[in-house]
């Protein structure tokens, strides 16, 4: 975040439009796109998305949205590529490759598989500032911007857990690795510490190198249907666009609720007619992260080392759009400022 201790309140707001804010795209993750947009003088963003690219309205937009607003206030160009299933690490180290070659500084990659590339192209472009988010890169020449995922997703446990009218409540992972891990560990902790009585379904959509799941909408529909058959009444995606399959399935039951990660979904315009069944987002401010690296090489002071955005600096967070949490908000503010104090630690595995 900024450099952690320089996470300014106004940068963080504009982040509401949270990770992933809509874009209409393709959500096929088979194809792999490219685009750039030009803008004269000033930076040269190279973008290399996860699976889904920009207009997932989750993950990689909110990456476009940090983008997007460096540019419009630096001046310059961005140049996007996209990810495929079928990416092979050959295929990721030739994409961060192809825009140093061609000029583009900083570049970001957009996604934890980029990290084994990005360590072998950030040596050989030692002049080049790198980017990476959701993963660590040592090398003198890379931001790495993280975020403690498991302590926003504690409050969408706590949220489900206070909303459920069955006592029973989901989780859908998009794939089983250790990222997405921490979503799960802190949604069924939040829950469990908020009632101990109330049941979690879990279930992954794809394993291991398969990133499927982040981008089969299909597929978080067919998985939400079967935990809302099976009683949940809440169900938490953090599966990319697949989760937008999740949030259809959850508006056709009646007093169902899902909750949407990364960008504020409810906001979505991709998303506007399942809106009012969703209880909340956990927001993580992707596009924070990504403006205060573009940012900080604009200024000829690039970040480096490991930038952490915590929930104590708003890098993540609930969203309140809809006004569906309203009536628990103390609660959830309770639970908040037990996790920043210390009082509760919110493991990251399961």
């Amino acid at each position: 975040m900024r450099r952690v201790a320089k996470l300014s309140a106004a940068v963080v707001a504009s982040a509401a439009l949270a990770m992933t804010a809509t874009a209409c795209g393709s959500t096929s993750s088979d194809n792999s796109s490219s685009s750039s947009s030009d803008g004269g003088k000033g930076v040269k963003i190279g973008l290399a998305y996860d699976v889904g690219g920009r207009g997932d309205r989750s993950f990689n937009d909110s990456a476009a949205r940090g983008a997007d607003k460096a540019k419009d206030e630096f001046g310059g160009s961005i140049k996007e590529l996209t990810a495929k299933t079928s990416d092979t690490e050959a295929d990721r180290e030739q994409r961060l490759s192809d825009l140093a070659d061609a000029g583009y500084n900083p570049i970001i990659a957009v996604g934890y598989a980029y990290a084994p590339s990005m360590t072998k192209v950030a040596a050989k472009y030692p002049k080049t500032s790198f980017g990476i988010v959701d993963s660590v890169v040592d090398a003198k020449n890379v931001d790495s911007i993280t975020f403690t995922e498991e302590q926003g997703s504690y409050l969408a446990g706590v949220a489900a857990a206070l909303k459920t009218k069955k006592d029973h409540v989901g989780f859908i992972g998009g794939v089983d690795v250790p990222l997405i891990k921490k979503f799960e560990a802190g949604y069924v902790q939040g829950v469990k510490d908020t009632n101990p009585k109330v049941k979690v379904d879990t279930q992954y959509l794809s394993h291991g190198s398969d990133t499927s799941g982040f981008a089969s909408p299909d597929k978080g529909k067919a998985a939400a249907k079967g935990m809302l058959d099976n009683g949940a009444d809440v169900i938490y995606s953090a599966a990319g666009s697949s989760g937008n399959g999740a949030i259809e399935a959850v508006n056709g039951v009646k007093g169902a609720w899902a909750i949407g990660v990364d960008s504020d979904q409810y906001n979505v315009p991709g998303l506007a007619k399942y809106k009012n069944s969703i209880l909340t987002s956990m927001v993580k401010n992707v596009d924070v992260g990504v403006y205060d690296f573009v940012k900080s090489v604009n200024d000829g002071k690039p970040l480096t080392g490991t930038n952490s955005y915590s929930l104590a600096k708003d890098g993540v967070s609930l969203s309140t759009s809809g006004g569906f949490i309203d009536d628990i908000q103390a609660k959830l503010d309770t639970a908040k400022k037990k996790i920043t104090d210390g009082d509760v630690k919110v493991k990251t595995t399961p």
